[in-house]
């Protein structure tokens, strides 16, 4: 249980003070029922020495904590699903919390043909969020998730290799909160020369890969706080969500992305903090 700090109990008590402004002003509705639906495709661009020329524009699209419930529901999936795949990606990553409470949760057929209209010529991988592992849901989770063609990566590891002979890394850890994250045993396989991918759903793991070679980190968990508020930033961020919160930062040799997610846990309401769809086209260095 978190402990509640006097910082914990003013944030908490804005973020109560923020829903009364909302609901008195209007702007409840706005927060309730328009924000929660107007996706955000973000697009970055990752140069870096270390990408190979033959991954020059490879393109990666990150989606992230839908939160399936009675409130987003699998008709919202669905159209997020169109939205990534007219994005053309060559490897897509889901970094976890695909349903909001898995053992109330009943519309698992609907959501799993959506998954699998997703399409990659690289694949799709995805981690465990803490939802996932909540409500007994780490095996009716893997089991939705390879049905649907991604591989569930729990530290895990893998290269991936172009016919060119160029390669870059990829490595999944288990969620920090419910699950058994292993840093060295994952991270301990990558290599210095070679660009690397991290896919953990709390952001606040960079905290403890400083020893390790990690060029990109993808993650979400935070939802950007759900309800921001204009010069103050996220009300109020989940566990190992603290630090980074939401957007693009940097720590020595890292890029920390977090993503603010699809759907909402707790409060059905998005404001200044709209869901997000992530597209990264990877630059090598040396090309223009």
């Amino acid at each position: 249980m978190e402990k509640m700090t006097r910082r914990t109990f003013l944030k908490r008590g804005l973020g109560f003070l923020a829903a009364g402004i909302l609901t008195a002003s209007g702007g409840y509705s706005y927060a309730r029922y328009i924000e929660p639906h107007m996706i955000n495709i973000t697009r970055h661009t990752i140069r870096h020495r270390l990408i190979p020329r033959g991954f020059d524009k490879f393109r990666i699209v990150q989606f992230t904590d839908t939160h399936l419930s009675d409130v987003y529901t699998s008709k919202d999936l669905d159209k997020v699903v169109q939205k990534i795949n007219q994005l053309k990606p060559d490897l897509i990553a889901f970094t976890g919390d695909l349903i909001d409470k898995p053992h109330l949760y009943q519309d698992h057929q609907r959501a799993l043909s959506a998954l699998q209209k997703l399409q990659a010529p690289f694949g799709k991988l995805c981690v465990y969020g803490n939802h996932d592992h909540g409500g007994y849901g780490t095996n009716t989770y893997k089991a939705l998730m390879e049905e649907a063609g991604f591989q569930v990566k729990r530290n895990g590891y893998e290269r991936l290799r172009l016919t060119d002979g160029s390669s870059i890394e990829i490595a999944a850890l288990d969620d920090l909160m419910l699950g058994k994250p292993d840093y060295e045993g994952t991270l301990s396989q990558l290599s210095a020369d070679v660009f690397s991918i991290l896919l953990v759903h709390e952001p606040d793991a960079a905290l403890e890969i400083g020893g390790y070679p990690v060029n990109l980190q993808l993650s979400g968990h935070t939802h950007g706080g759900q309800i921001q508020l204009p010069f103050f930033g996220p009300l109020i961020t989940p566990p190992y969500g603290k630090i980074y919160t939401d957007g693009m930062y940097t720590l020595n040799d890292t890029a920390i992305y977090v993503n603010r997610g699809l759907g909402t846990t707790r409060l059905p309401l998005r404001f200044l903090a709209k869901p997000e769809i992530a597209l990264f086209t990877l630059k090598c260095a040396a090309q223009k």
